[in-house]
């Protein structure tokens, strides 16, 4: 028996029949809701290893729930970014490539990063822990929050 779904793919609308374990799929991604993810994968923007807690920043108003050693998550990062990310043991963004703000500021800082990931802010929540294994590009949850 199949059933109806709506989602926005990239702005553009979509309607589809399909059945209830697609629907639910397509809707769990739609909400943003990753539970059974125990991993993010991206590009190595600067090689490491971090381990911390993970603060989601997607804009600097939310910059003061940022201590020294979290794991700096965001969707992209702009200049004035560079404090958290100097505070920051790791750096996880949902979008760039290897000349992007984040790889580039990070390799200047010595700081692992991972770019790319398309959906780190989305499946990482606020004080999740996480292992940065930026020789892999893999962002390993080991706790969650």
């Amino acid at each position: 028996m199949g059933g109806g779904v709506f989602s926005l793919n990239n702005g553009e609308q979509k309607v589809a029949l399909v059945n209830h374990e697609k629907a639910q799929k397509e809707i769990e991604d739609a909400l943003g809701r990753h539970e059974a993810v125990d991993e993010v994968i991206g590009k190595i923007g600067a090689k490491g290893y971090a381990r911390g807690h993970v603060k989601i920043v997607m804009n600097m108003a939310e910059e003061k729930k940022f201590l020294d050693g979290d794991i700096l998550v965001t969707g992209m990062t702009r200049p004035e970014f560079v404090p958290l990310m100097k505070k920051a043991a790791a750096i996880i963004t949902d979008e760039g490539g290897i000349t992007c703000h984040a790889a580039i500021i990070s390799r200047e800082l010595k700081k692992p990063c991972i770019i790319g990931t398309k959906n780190a802010s989305k499946v990482l929540h606020d004080g999740d822990l996480v292992e940065v294994d930026a020789e892999q590009g893999v962002v390993r949850i080991v706790k969650k929050a």
